[in-house]
């Protein structure tokens, strides 16, 4: 006979935690935007916290000018990243500004010469005509991007702050509320500053270090705008193998359409000897010292994180799909039968 109390108890649970779910689901729904900025300040405390607490625990710090200090360095790195990107990009982008017509003429003409000399077709002229239209498009909503990752920026900085003065706490309470075994708790610990490493730090540095590999190569190969082609080349180096393709295949073939055969070979077999390589080289010795992480991992995390987050998914793509591998993997410790 089943119990009438016990069974008010269980129809109380379940209220409530549908109200829960309820209540999380629109909040999340409705902060949604600025998930990227949470994100980045998890990150950004999981890679500073080994530092942060030598300077409040060895070297006495108030955890507060701790944490400023370490708000003042990730301040300065994002400005001088914003203000970098903003030259380089202002400077491609205001003829454009000043006269859309005539930039868009010449464009038009070079894409016809390249067409008519190579034989192939890149882009239909009524596909041409249209791309004005596209670009003012686009233009609206690069302005609120650039709102959205100010504000991602200002809600990072406020997060981190908080995670690194209550950090001891947040953990603390994190690991009693888990429902898993302490190992696994501790596997998810170690795995997480592992993913978290590779992701946040050993991607992007394999991204600079091929874009300053490529930029070397425009730069011998007489390739104009050697500063924004490498950074671009860095950019799409996200992706692995085919990244850096995206932009030095096109810049080949204008050489070749333009008469420069001569430096269009030399950057082709640079970009498929050096540039190439260098990609495979990082990969298999920069981050397997970091936490090793699957190219194809990577590409799928790309896809996904620039689906959910715009450009800083990026580097979250890939931490969310490792995740996965993660999760699935404590999943099967915690509640499948071991193997003998």
């Amino acid at each position: 006979m089943v119990n009438p109390g016990s069974f008010n108890n269980q129809i109380k649970q379940v209220i409530i935690l549908l109200l829960l779910a309820l209540m999380v689901f629109l909040s999340v729904r409705e902060l949604y935007v600025f998930f990227p900025g949470l994100l980045g300040a998890l990150t950004l405390y999981i890679l500073s916290r080994n530092g942060y607490y030598q300077l409040v625990y060895h070297h006495k710090w108030r955890r507060g000018w701790a944490a400023g200090l370490y708000l003042l360095i990730y301040s300065l790195l994002m400005i001088l990243l914003v203000w970098f990107t903003f030259i380089l990009v202002e400077k491609q982008i205001r003829p454009y500004i000043k006269d859309p017509a005539s930039t868009l003429s010449q464009v038009k003409l070079a894409l016809n010469n390249a067409q008519a000399k190579t034989g192939f077709t890149f882009i239909s002229d009524e596909s041409l005509e249209g791309l004005q239209q596209k670009i003012s498009d686009i233009l609206p909503s690069l302005v609120n991007d650039t709102a959205n990752l100010i504000t991602n920026l200002a809600v990072l900085l406020f997060f981190l702050y908080y995670m690194l003065v209550h950090g001891k706490e947040i953990e603390s309470y994190l690991s009693g509320i888990l429902p898993l075994k302490q190992k696994n708790i501790d596997v998810l610990a170690a795995e997480t500053k592992r993913l978290v490493k590779a992701s946040a730090i050993g991607i992007p540095l394999i991204s600079l270090i091929q874009g300053l590999t490529a930029a070397v190569g425009y730069l011998i190969f007489g390739v104009h705008n050697v500063v924004l082609w490498g950074f671009l080349t860095g950019v799409f180096a996200f992706f692995p193998v085919v990244g850096t393709m995206i932009v030095w295949v096109p810049l080949v073939i204008f050489m070749y359409a333009n008469g420069d055969s001569l430096n269009a070979t030399g950057l082709l077999f640079y970009s498929v000897i050096v540039t190439g390589n260098v990609d495979y080289l990082s990969r298999i010795t920069l981050l397997k010292k970091m936490g090793q992480v699957h190219p194809v991992v990577t590409v799928l995390g790309v896809i996904v994180g620039l689906g959910l987050f715009g450009f800083i998914g990026l580097i979250f793509g890939p931490l969310l799909v490792n995740y996965i591998i993660l999760l699935f993997r404590i999943y099967c410790n915690e509640f499948l039968p071991e193997k003998s």
